[in-house]
Formats: structure tokens, sequence, C-alpha cells
């Protein structure tokens, strides 16, 4: 009886802190018990697009240091210890987040250390960490030794670990430091950003077993008037490798090729991509040794499409596929309030693209962050257009030989980590002027690196941060860019050489009790009830409509998908458990506007 007695208290007591610990989250969201019991958050694989079949997830627990009285981690040149200590953090979330379970505030500093033991499988091959974002520099040591470093808080890295390895159970230490203070990109998240910090590893960490011949990087050009998809293959220059394109099982293409310079695959009678029909090609490539035995194997996918200005009517305007599309879209700030920068779970990253579908959108605009691989896999296979954003940094104008190189760099490595996906169609690299220098050369640079794409080079030019002089309006890129709140009118009209963009606008408030972050809550406007505020936005795209057809307006991106922390202008709460307008409404109104928008194309 007393064994029973004592049985029945430690459930008690289990069910109380548990009880307990559920009620810290300040607002829970449907996936935030999943992502609280899964030992190994992020299990899918996270490249889509250089995909093999063996790795390892990293996620989870790890012992855990932080804050300002730590070591510093700021390219430390010798690891923390972690004697006596016992917290640990989940990866990916970060320091600053409920489901990390240290929900801490700028920590600057953070150590993070676990243990591993390669498989036996695994043995003769290369070994390669990959983090796929880590905010801001990182040093990683291996087995006490220095095993690299990394300065960008939002593109992915690699270290081959394979010199510091050990049979048994090795010890990977992270060393994370960011001081948050806007002086490198930040976007939302910095000292002007308005919302939670997000620091330290935030995304998934893996190993990866290949050979010493491998492919490291691959890039993937659609050019659907040559009929063919241009691949490169980085690995070391020279080597033979086979690309093979397939619809479903099928073959349909086959070319041989070699690394460090551009072939090209030939794709007769090209199935396009785009939202309407986002069909995919599978990929498969074959590195092949100097004596033609096979090194390497990865899976990728493509999206045949092609993204170009021309004159619709004598209006210039964005093509897709050579057709004009009128692309309706979200802001989308992609915060969560378990995760912040991380959502919890990847059926979560999938349901904020999934309702924009299912909301007669066509377009996101991915506004001042990136995200993992697999949204932009979700955009491709659902069928999204993205607009891509660069994030901004804050204080451009302090220390500018460094501050400056370091947005170069980012942004470069950005359009790298992204480049293959067909979904993004147009890179953002500055908006409304927040930390904006050398706009027009930028521009100029981002479309000359890839001019397979749009580019916007200052959305919304004419709103400006006080603490900085106004770059305004460029000059160049491919849209003129205005957000008008609430608007639309007074958007952007297109000139001789750009398409008009409303790159946001809308940000219509309402109040939902017991689904909004416990501050004071604001908006641009306000609606009353749901009804109301679908009423609203259909009245904003009925404007929209009448702009688009009589003033060249091409683009119209709605502030935004989901209410974020204080801003209750979403169309869903920032839980993502409440509609706020609509739904059938606004996908209505949606589709209306593109199908008026293609009537323009049968007019020429």
């Amino acid at each position: 009886m007393n064994n029973l007695k004592s049985l029945y208290f430690l459930v008690l007591v289990l069910l109380v802190h548990y009880s307990v610990a559920a009620q810290q989250a300040p607002l829970p969201t449907r996936w935030t018990n999943a992502a609280m019991q899964a030992d190994v958050p992020f299990q899918e694989y996270p490249r889509p697009q250089l995909q093999r079949e063996d790795w390892m997830c990293l996620n989870g627990k790890w012992d855990y240091r932080g804050g300002k009285d730590v070591p510093t981690a700021l390219r430390p040149k010798q690891p923390a210890s972690f004697e006596n200590v016992k917290e640990q953090i989940k990866v990916p979330y970060c320091p600053e987040a409920y489901l990390s379970g240290i929900n801490r505030k700028q920590e600057i500093n953070m150590w993070y250390r676990r243990n591993f033991e390669v498989p036996a499988a695994w043995k003769g091959k290369q070994v390669l960490i990959h983090f796929d974002a880590v905010d801001h520099d990182a040093t990683v040591f291996v087995n006490d030794k220095k095993a690299g470093e990394h300065a960008g808080g939002y593109d992915a890295f690699t270290f081959n670990i394979t010199p510091f390895l050990k049979k048994g159970q090795n010890t990977i230490i992270v060393a994370a430091h960011d001081p948050n203070d806007g002086r490198t990109p930040s976007g939302k998240n910095g000292p002007r950003g308005d919302y939670t910090f997000t620091s330290g590893i935030w995304q998934t960490v893996w190993l990866e077993p290949v050979n010493k011949t491998h492919i490291s990087s691959i890039r993937l050009i659609p050019d659907l008037a040559g009929k063919k998809l241009r691949v490169l293959v980085n690995s070391p220059a020279g080597s033979k490798v086979k690309a093979v394109a397939l619809n479903g099982k099928k073959a349909v293409s086959q070319v041989n090729g070699t690394t460090g310079a551009y072939f090209d695959l030939l794709i007769e009678n090209p199935l396009t991509w785009s939202p309407d029909k986002p069909f995919l090609y599978d990929l498969e490539l074959t590195l092949y040794n100097a004596n033609g035995t096979v090194a390497d194997e990865v899976k990728s996918y493509f999206g045949m499409r092609d993204v170009k200005l021309a004159k619709v009517n004598g209006v210039v305007r964005p093509l897709l596929n050579n057709k004009f599309v009128m692309q309706v879209g979200l802001l989308d700030q992609g915060y969560w309030p378990d995760g912040i920068l991380t959502a919890p779970t990847d059926e979560a990253l999938k349901f904020d693209v999934e309702f924009t579908k299912r909301a007669g959108f066509n377009l996101i605009r991915k506004h001042m962050k990136t995200e993992p691989q697999r949204f932009y896999y979700w955009a491709d296979k659902l069928g999204l257009l993205v607009w891509q954003d660069m994030p901004a940094i804050w204080y451009q104008h302090e220390d500018t030989t460094v501050t400056r190189k370091n947005f170069r760099k980012e942004w470069k490595a950005i359009i790298d980590d992204h480049f293959n996906s067909p979904s993004i169609i147009t890179w953002v690299p500055f908006n409304e002027n927040w930390g904006a220098f050398d706009v027009k050369s930028i521009t100029n640079w981002t479309k000359q690196y890839d001019p397979s794409r749009l580019v916007n080079g200052n959305s919304g030019f004419n709103n400006n941060p006080g603490y900085q002089k106004a770059y305004g309006d460029p000059g160049n890129g491919d849209f003129v860019d205005t957000h008008i709140y609430v608007g639309p009118y007074d958007a952007s009209v297109p000139d001789d050489k750009r398409a008009a963009s409303l790159g946001e606008f809308g940000g219509i408030g309402l109040f939902t009790r017991g689904h909004m972050w416990p501050v004071e809550n604001n908006a641009y406007d306000y609606a009353a009830t749901t009804t109301a505020l679908t009423d609203r936005y259909v009245l904003l795209m009925q404007q929209v409509t009448q702009l688009m057809k009589y003033k060249g307006l091409s683009v119209a991106i709605y502030t935004q998908t989901t209410d974020v922390e204080h801003e209750v202008n979403g169309m869903l709460t920032y839980d993502r458990d409440v509609e706020k307008m609509q739904v059938n409404r606004i996908k209505e109104i949606n589709e209306a506007v593109i199908a008026d928008g293609d009537t323009l194309n049968k007019k020429q």
C-alpha cells in the first residue's frame, strides 16, 4: 500500500510539473506539444534539392551554457568547460524560444555540447557536419579540436570533421555569439526590429557521410525558351558527371558533363512550373571517379519556368512563362509564438504555405528572414511564387568597412543557398530604406549575379526610418515599389523599364481574445468583426483590380499572413488557431483579381 501511495504521489507531482510547464508557453500553437515531446525535432531530410540516403540528425537535447557571465563565444580559441553543467537546450530552437527549454532573452554568449557516435556503416567515409543556420558567429570544436568557424545568421555552412573523429563516443561543442546590436544583417530580429530576438542555433544540425570525391553543391538554371536546364556541379574540376531528368519514374532526358562548368540537359516539350500547375521534374546526378567507378549519387528536382519583364498592351509587367500573372501575395514574416524564428515542426512550416494557397494567393513575400530549405520545398511543390527579402542591417553607417562588407557577403550566401528553388522569382535586397546603402550598385550586382530572376532594389522606397537619410528610389532594378497603408491608392505606377508593385498594403487589425501575444496590440486600422474585416479586404482588392487595369499595377502584397507579437493585422492569429477572415470569400476575390489580370494577355 505504501508503494502505491508513493507511486500515486510521484504521478501527481509529474502531472503538476507538466501542467505548469505547459502553462508557461505565452501562446501555444497546435504543434507546441508535439515539438516538446519530440526527442529529435525536424527528422525530415533538411536539404531536398541535394539528397543522399545516409545522414544523422543532431537535433534534440544538448548541454547548454549561456549569458553574459560565461566565457566569450566570439571566435574562442578553445572550448568552454561543461563541468557541473546541468542545463540543457533543445536544438534547433533558439534560447529565447519557449520550445528550447531556456526561454531567456539575449544570451549573447551561447555554448552547446553533445556526444555522438559515428555509425559503423560510415567506416572509410568523410563525415560532414551541416549547420543550416546559426546566429551569428559560430565556432565548432570536435573532441576539443577546432573544426571551423562561420559568420552569418541566415546561411548554411558545412565542415569536414573527419580528421577530428575517434572510435566510439565523440564530443561536439559549438560556441555561438550574437550581440543583436544591429551591425550584422538581422531584419526584425534586431534592436529596431520590434520582435523577440533569435540567437544561436535556430535551424537543423546534421551529419552526413560522403566519399572523398563528392558533389559539394549544384546550380540549376531553367531555360524555357531553349528547352533545357543549365546544370553546374561543383566537385573536383573536370570530373565526369551524368544528369538524368525524370517525369515520375520515367527518364525524359540524360546528358554527360564535367564538373566545374555548366552543361545543358535538354528538355523537349517542357512541362512548365507555375502556381496553377507546379510541375517538378526529378533530377539524378551521378559523379564518377577517374577510373569510372561511382563516387557520389544525389537526387534533386527542378521546375521549368521563366521570369522576365515585357510590355503587355504597352505596360511593363512581369511575365511568368511568357504570360502576365497578377501577383497577389501575403507579407510573410515567419514568426512563431513558441519557436520565434523557428517553426515548431515541419508540419507547421508547411501549414503557412498551405493556408496561403488555400486562401487564393499566388505569392509569398518572405519578409526580413530566410527559412529552412524545406519551406521553399513546400512552396515549390504546392505552387507559390516567392519574393525573398534580405534581412536588414540596421547600423550600416557605423564602421562601414566591416558592416557593409558583411551585408554583401551574407546577401550572396543567401542567394547561393536558395538559388535552385523555382518558386523564388524575385530578390529584394532592401526594404523601406532600412540600413540602405549603395542600393543602385547592389541592385545591379544582384541582377548580374542572378539574371534568371527579377530584382526589387528597395521595396517601399517611399518609407524611411527616422535614424538615417532615405536612399529612396534607386531608379534601377525591375520594380517601382511603394508601400501604402492602408492603401491601395497612391500605389506605384510603372515607368518605361520597370513594373509597378505595391510591396505592402492593408494591415487592418482584428482583436481576437485568447489568441494574442501578451503585450499591447496594434494595427494600421481596425475592424470589429470577421465579417467586417472580410468586407474591408474585398473592397481593397476591388480597388487593386482598378489599379491593375487602369494604372499598370502588377503586384499587390497584403500585410500579413499571421499576427506577429504586438501586430494583430494577420489573416490568422499568431497561434494559427483562428482564421480572422472568411477564407472562402478571400479566395474568391483573390482568384477574381488574378483572372482579371489574365484577360490583359488577350488584348494584345
